[in-house]
């Protein structure tokens, strides 16, 4: 295969005949000698408001690319075959947790003839989504299936983003996985692939079944509860306080809310230490506006979508940053245990809600936490979160500001907000920390600096947004072990990834280091 990177058309020209008339002119064929043409990279460049631009890398059929052309050479080869055991062990492993970082453990595990069992706490997804559909329309929370916990992890309820701040080879395998089990093509190739919560649902089912039809034992309603060591290795794991598992390879993939399953590692003595998080709130605009600011006069455009933005800013007071930004998405209620709200961000794969939400977080490191010990962040997450309860009226109601009131002129508001069962307007100074709100009065207008109109006075906060990443990290050594062994913390509730993509790349890292182990 020959690669031809930097192909760059008018956003008004994008499409499949625009496109293979830039690749037979870049290497000076006529369309029919052209052949197939395999799209390995999609982005938009829209740095110049008056001239939005879509660039492609791209792969065609050849084995001699074209001299003095430095944008054109041989494609690597990068496709991942999952490693093999050179033994089977007694017991299988067993993964506690089907977010995912367990899922591609398991796909990998699986496909490598190990069988493993899985414990996952929550419902199956389709039973899961009706826990949260009950839950958001004035139902009780269900503590164990609801956005945080069931198959699919917290990710299942998000806008499926599968983009990545880390570089692994792996990476490919995992987005061509989502789109062999029913997302679609693009995911493979947009700069900012993302699935989208309907479309989850689907991949999650079918991955499962996928693995299940290799072997695999999943068990939903199975929580952790505990575990058996002998001589520092462990031996057994406990399931719902009712019947023990033999194990000597225990994968721990639990996300980053499985607060319980925390408290018992810590009683356990499993070493853990305090871990950088971030805190704050959701905020949301009318995503037409969004995209007026985005993409200027090419807004509305089918082939450019629903903008997104990123922004960082540094301040007095810390830094904030916006992240996991939603186009065209809501604001969902994430609580998992009673008594608390906090928000999370969804958008489903046609991104065609009127409102953009990302949270606005604030990063906070462990001489911050009030509470001391390994478990000090989360025991703070815990006390906003009961802030936030009583805020929006004790009724899962979240509380909400305006940017203009927050910031203190005061305004009304200019979106709808989005978050259900329903919000209750309050001043967010009463709900979140002033580490969080001093730094949040200085981001917001360097923010509209860099963005103008994202400080809008009528856009909207809602509180609290607190589990953006794991604020511990359960310790493993270089063989990816805890120094209990056999026992394999990984992906975002270990502290070891941040996002969906990051989590499933630890996922098959810890599952191939178990696999090497066995000799």
């Amino acid at each position: 295969m020959i690669r031809i990177r930097d192909i760059s058309l008018p956003a008004r020209e994008d499409g499949e005949d625009a496109l293979r008339r830039a690749v037979s002119k870049s290497l000076q064929l006529s369309d029919s000698a052209l052949g197939e043409i395999r799209i390995r990279r999609r982005s938009v460049d829209a740095r110049r408001k008056n001239d939005v631009r879509v660039i492609y890398t791209v792969d065609v059929d050849g084995d001699t690319p074209p001299k003095g052309k430095s944008n054109i050479s041989l494609a690597e080869n990068c496709e991942y075959t999952p490693p093999r055991p050179s033994k089977t062990p007694e017991n299988p492993p067993v993964i506690v947790g089907f977010g995912p970082a367990g899922m591609f453990a398991a796909l990998v595990l699986s496909e490598a003839g190990l069988r493993p069992i899985v414990l996952e706490r929550g419902l199956d997804v389709d039973s899961r989504t009706r826990s949260v559909e009950a839950f958001w329309t004035s139902g009780p929370l269900d503590g164990e299936s609801n956005v945080q916990f069931g198959e699919g992890g917290a990710g299942a309820f998000s806008d499926g983003k599968l983009n990545t701040g880390i570089k692994n080879p792996r990476i490919g395998y995992v987005l061509d996985t989502f789109v062999r089990f029913g997302a679609r093509k693009n995911v493979a190739y947009d700069a900012k692939p993302h699935v989208g919560t309907d479309r989850l649902k689907v991949v999650v089912r079918a991955l499962r079944e996928h693995v299940i039809s290799l072997g695999a034992d999943v068990r939903f309603t199975s929580r952790l509860t505990g575990f058996r060591t002998v001589g520092g290795r462990v031996t057994a794991v406990t399931v719902n306080d009712s019947y023990e598992l033999p194990c000597e390879s225990l994968i721990l993939a639990v996300g980053h809310s499985a607060r319980d399953t925390l408290e018992t590692l810590e009683r356990a003595g499993v070493p853990m230490e305090p871990k950088a998080f971030a805190m704050g709130a959701r905020i949301e605009h009318l995503q037409r506006r969004v995209d007026a600011i985005q993409y200027g006069p090419f807004a509305g455009l089918k082939t450019l979508g629903a903008a997104d933005y990123k922004l960082v800013a540094h301040t007095a007071a810390g830094s904030a940053y916006t992240f996991c930004m939603c186009p065209g998405g809501y604001v969902v209620a994430a609580a998992s245990e009673p008594g608390m709200v906090c928000t999370n961000g969804m958008s489903y794969s046609g991104r065609g809600g009127e409102n953009a939400n990302s949270a606005l977080l604030v990063g906070l490191d462990p001489s911050d936490f009030p509470y001391p010990g390994p478990l000090g962040g989360m025991r703070w997450q815990r006390e906003l979160e009961r802030r936030a309860f009583e805020a929006g009226g004790g009724n899962y109601f979240a509380p909400v500001q305006t940017v203009g009131d927050f910031l203190g002129p005061g305004a009304e508001p200019s979106v709808t907000p989005t978050y259900r069962p329903g919000v209750k307007y309050t001043d967010l100074h009463g709900v979140l920390p002033k580490r969080i709100t001093d730094t949040l009065e200085l981001a917001l207008p360097e923010f509209d600096r860099r963005m103008p109109g994202f400080a809008d006075p009528g856009a909207v906060l809602t509180a609290v947004e607190s589990r953006s990443s794991s604020p511990v990290r359960v310790l493993r050594d270089v063989t990816r072990q805890s120094p209990i062994r056999g026992l394999w913390p990984c992906g975002e509730g270990a502290g070891y990834a941040g996002g969906i993509t990051s989590a499933a790349i630890d996922g098959i890292l810890t599952a191939e280091a178990l696999i090497g182990s066995l000799r």
